[in-house]
C-alpha cells in the first residue's frame, strides 16, 4: 500500500461529485481538486461546501493526481476519458463512475489503458442522496484489488463484480431498465390519470395491490428525480439502449424511457416538485399544455 499522501481529482462536480467528496476520508490525501465544465455561482458554492479546490481546467485538475474520479453525464464519459488519457499520470487510476453502456466503458478503457493509466469500472448503484460515502458501488476489471484499496482508502462503498471492464456497468445498466423505466411508466400513469379525474382511484388500486407501498409518496419521489435529472437519466437510457441492441434486443421498451426522461428534464421545473404528486401532476400539465378530458 501507498503510504504516501496523494492527490485525488474529480472530472465533474454535481450532485455526485459533491455527495463523495464531502464525505469520504481525506486523512491519506494531500489534497482534492476539482474541473467541471459548468463553471458558474452553483458550482463554486458546491466546491466551497466540500472544501474542495476548483480548477480552470481539467489539465489543471489532473496534473500529478494519483486518482481520479469521473463523474460526468454519460453521453460525455468516453469524451472526457479520451482527453483525460493523455493528461494522466503513469499509473494513475481512473474510476468512471459514470453510467455507460458495457462497450463505451470498454472504449473509455483502452485509451486510459494505452496512456498508462489504470482504469476501473465503477457503477454506482443507488442514490448518492442522503448515503453519501455509503452508497453501493460496484467495481470490475484487471486493476480491481487496487481500485478496492484506494477507494477503501477514502471510506468509501465499493465491492467487486468479478469479471473484466463493463461487468460492473452491465449490472447497472440492466438495473436502470427497471428504476428508470418504473419513473417514466409513473409520469405517464400519474399524469393520465389527473387528466382523467381519476388519479385518486388508481393510486388506490396500486396500493391494494402492492400490500405496503405508497404509490402517491413513491410518484412524487419519482417525479422528482426526473424533473431534477431527466437530462441525465435519458442520456443514461440511450446508453441502455445501445446495450439492449448489442444484446440483440431491438427496439426495446427503454427507448420510450429515454423519451419520457428527456422530455421532463427539459422542462427545468425542478422547483415543481412537490410532495403532494397531483400538485406536481398539475405544474406539469400546464407545462406540457396536455388537456384534462373534459365530460359531456
Amino acid at each position: 500500500m501507498d503510504s504516501r499522501a496523494l492527490t485525488l481529482a474529480f472530472i465533474g462536480f454535481g450532485e455526485a461529485g459533491e455527495a463523495f467528496a464531502s464525505s469520504l476520508d481525506r486523512s491519506g490525501l494531500a489534497d482534492v481538486r476539482a474541473f467541471d465544465v459548468q463553471s458558474d455561482g452553483a458550482l463554486t458554492e458546491r466546491l466551497q461546501r466540500a472544501q474542495v479546490i476548483g480548477c480552470a481546467s481539467l489539465a489543471e485538475a489532473l496534473n500529478g493526481a494519483d486518482w481520479v474520479i469521473s463523474v460526468v453525464t454519460a453521453d460525455q464519459a468516453n469524451a472526457v476519458a479520451i482527453e483525460a488519457a493523455a493528461l494522466l499520470s503513469t499509473g494513475a487510476l481512473f474510476f468512471d463512475c459514470n453510467s455507460c453502456a458495457p462497450q463505451t466503458k470498454q472504449r473509455s478503457a483502452a485509451a486510459i489503458t494505452a496512456a498508462g493509466g489504470r482504469y476501473v469500472d465503477v457503477a454506482v448503484m443507488a442514490p448518492v442522496l442522503p448515503a453519501r460515502n455509503r452508497t453501493p458501488l460496484l467495481i470490475s476489471g484487471e486493476h480491481c484489488d487496487s481500485a478496492l484499496d484506494a477507494l477503501n482508502r477514502l471510506n468509501l462503498n465499493a465491492s467487486i463484480q468479478a469479471g473484466p471492464v463493463g461487468k460492473a456497468s452491465s449490472v447497472k445498466m440492466v438495473r436502470s431498465i427497471m428504476v428508470k423505466g418504473l419513473e417514466a411508466l409513473t409520469a405517464e400513469c400519474v399524469l393520465a390519470g389527473r387528466l382523467a379525474g381519476v388519479e385518486d382511484d388508481v393510486l388506490a388500486s396500486l396500493n391494494a395491490s402492492h400490500p405496503g407501498a405508497d404509490w402517491a409518496q413513491r410518484s412524487a419521489y419519482n417525479f422528482e428525480r426526473m424533473l431534477n435529472h431527466g437530462g441525465r437519466r435519458a442520456a443514461e437510457m440511450t446508453e441502455v439502449c445501445h446495450f439492449l441492441n448489442e444484446l440483440g434486443m431491438a427496439e426495446p421498451l427503454s427507448e420510450r424511457t429515454v423519451s419520457w426522461q428527456r422530455r421532463l428534464g427539459e422542462l427545468n421545473l425542478a422547483e415543481a416538485a412537490n410532495d403532494d404528486v397531483r400538485v406536481t401532476a398539475d405544474a406539469l400539465i400546464s407545462a406540457l399544455k396536455l388537456q384534462p378530458l373534459t365530460e359531456d
